[in-house]
């Protein structure tokens, strides 16, 4: 199995995902060279990356001195001129493929020959943005899953273009930062997204048909599908603007009814109650 500690990642975009990815491969020990336009993102993800560690050393998870090592293996970069050359390079920016596209082909130029580009993207073609970077056969998907730090899986996305090399490295690079890395082929949603999202979207139909309140229909999958998350809370989590987003591109691309977003899905979005991340969705958060 591969090991990534002694080498250097970056990561670009310091939001709920990409601190998240930085966190795993710094713990793992790895340096991470953590990217965003915004300083206040990054000052932000190095305090939460503290925090959660520290938390980690409380509950007996992991000493002291290897929490302290993993914040340290961080580093805030501010101009993706100082990323310097890299071997992997993971991209968690916002989930808009004008901005994805703009900001690889930007970041390529820090790959090391031979290194792979992977994208963090829920619901955009790997082909498509694979066809904007310079070597297409070695960019991929990693998906990872929120939060990051805590659940397992890694959705590992093959473009059209994508090396069989590209996908075996990939798969010892998850593997070596505790991850259980699923392959699957570049389509709308992948496979996590396009069974997650119709589900999601039917839950707020049945919210908005007044079947039952946000709570009954949360605990009812809870108690009687076992999962461990009503489908709401779970949107919340996710946030409503990014499951609105993956569903218009299911929506599009497969070209069927049953992925139509819900009207109410579209008003919760237009009236800023995103989830979690806006402290108000189908429940309010402090």
């Amino acid at each position: 199995m591969t090991d990534v500690k002694g080498m250097t990642v970056a990561v670009l975009g310091a939001g709920t995902m990409g601190r998240g990815i930085a966190q795993i491969f710094a713990q793992s020990g790895a340096t991470v060279r953590l990217f965003d336009v915004v300083p206040k993102a990054l000052e932000s993800a190095q305090g939460t990356i503290k925090k959660l560690l520290n938390r980690a050393v409380e509950k007996g998870k992991m000493s002291a001195d290897d929490a302290a090592g993993a914040v340290e293996r961080v580093q805030l970069v501010k101009k993706m001129d100082d990323i310097g050359t890299v071997p992997l390079l993971i991209e968690a920016a916002t989930e808009k493929p004008e901005t994805k596209i703009e900001i690889l082909k930007i970041a390529e130029k820090s790959l090391e020959k031979g290194g792979i580009l992977a994208s963090n993207t829920s619901s955009i073609s790997i082909t498509q943005l694979a066809a904007e970077t310079a070597a297409p056969d070695r960019f991929i998907g990693m998906h990872f899953f929120n939060p990051v730090p805590v659940m397992k899986l890694v959705e590992v996305v093959r473009g059209l273009q994508t090396s069989d090399e590209t996908v075996a490295q990939t798969l010892r690079y998850a593997e070596a930062v505790g991850k259980t890395p699923v392959k699957c082929n570049d389509h709308p949603g992948f496979v996590s997204n396009r069974v997650l999202m119709p589900m999601i979207n039917e839950a707020i139909f049945t919210l908005q048909d007044g079947v039952a309140e946000a709570e009954a229909i949360d605990e009812i999958m809870k108690l009687g599908m076992a999962h461990p998350m009503g489908p709401l809370a779970l949107a919340d989590l996710i946030g409503l603007d990014v499951c609105l987003f993956i569903l218009e591109v299911l929506h599009r691309d497969l070209g069927e009814d049953r992925y139509r977003p819900c009207p109410l899905l579209r008003k919760m979005v237009q009236a800023g109650r995103l989830g979690r991340k806006s402290k108000h969705g189908f429940y309010p958060y402090e």
